[in-house]
């Protein structure tokens, strides 16, 4: 069974290098539009507290989160948003300080978790590393939206990005499903150049389906940062192919994702 403490080391430290980014913000840049439409900073920090808070949940007290979970089947399509929201219109010295303390909460309680224990999600089941990637994955990417909210170059990519990549490559099936799609019966070949040069490689040696790149393109890819035609990725074969065009590594309905750059349209 995994050890989750290297995942879990990783996502303090992308916790740690994000916020930086926002702690002597004023009221102004907390205020600056995001990527993402109708967010703000101050809705991305939000959401990734409110993420933080129903994974603690997830992990604490099962019940609060089923009923957490009803709440969201009400209004599918707004939940998230909605917890946003509610978190943006904060001060932002209470926002930091919330997210600062759900953060740390998490982290305590997934140290804590029994082995081989699995908590409840909006999706499938998580085992303690595959939560403690999922919100990896959100602060990277959240992360990412905040640093171009603020005009700042992003944080040089580092080989955690591997944890992501992973669930990438794992969540593959969840992709076509949430799609309507019946999954691919065969595994495809992955390929991946990490930012440090290393190939990191998934699936059979002989997969007809594969799909090769920078491991940097594929988690903007996944996490649904960046569109295809601006991404140096390349699918062999159909089934492949198709994948590139809707994968996610996040839970929930598909995700509208970026459009392409004026270059790539």
């Amino acid at each position: 069974m995994a050890d989750p403490t290297p995942v879990i080391d990783a996502l303090r430290a992308e916790s740690e290098e994000l916020d930086p980014l926002v702690a002597e913000l004023s009221p102004e840049r907390w205020a600056l539009a995001s990527p993402a439409p109708g967010w703000t900073v101050a809705h991305q920090v939000a959401h990734l507290a409110w993420t933080d808070r129903a994974a603690l949940m997830a992990v604490t007290d099962q019940a609060a989160f089923a009923r957490e979970v009803e709440t969201a089947l009400t209004s599918p399509g707004d939940f998230v948003d909605n917890g946003a929201e509610e978190g943006a219109e904060k001060p932002p010295e209470q926002l930091l300080a919330d997210w600062r303390a759900g953060r740390e909460a998490l982290e305590d309680a997934l140290r804590a978790a029994p082995e081989g224990a699995r908590f409840p999600w909006y999706g499938p089941p998580m085992s303690t590393a595959s939560m403690a990637t999922a919100r990896l994955m959100e602060t990277w990417a959240h992360g990412l939206d905040v640093a171009d909210a603020l005009g700042v170059p992003r944080i040089a990519p580092s080989d955690r990005l591997r944890h992501i990549v992973r669930l990438g490559v794992r969540t593959r099936d969840f992709a076509f499903g949430v799609h309507g799609l019946t999954p691919p019966f065969e595994e495809f070949r992955v390929e991946l150049t990490s930012p440090g040069g290393e190939v990191w490689e998934y699936g059979p040696e002989d997969a007809t389906d594969r799909v090769t790149g920078p491991a940097l393109d594929f988690c903007l890819l996944v996490t649904q940062r960046a569109h295809r035609a601006d991404l140096a990725l390349r699918a062999d074969g159909p089934d492949a192919d198709r994948w590139l065009d809707i994968a996610q590594a996040f839970a929930g309905p598909p995700g509208k994702g970026r459009a392409p750059s004026e270059e790539s349209a």
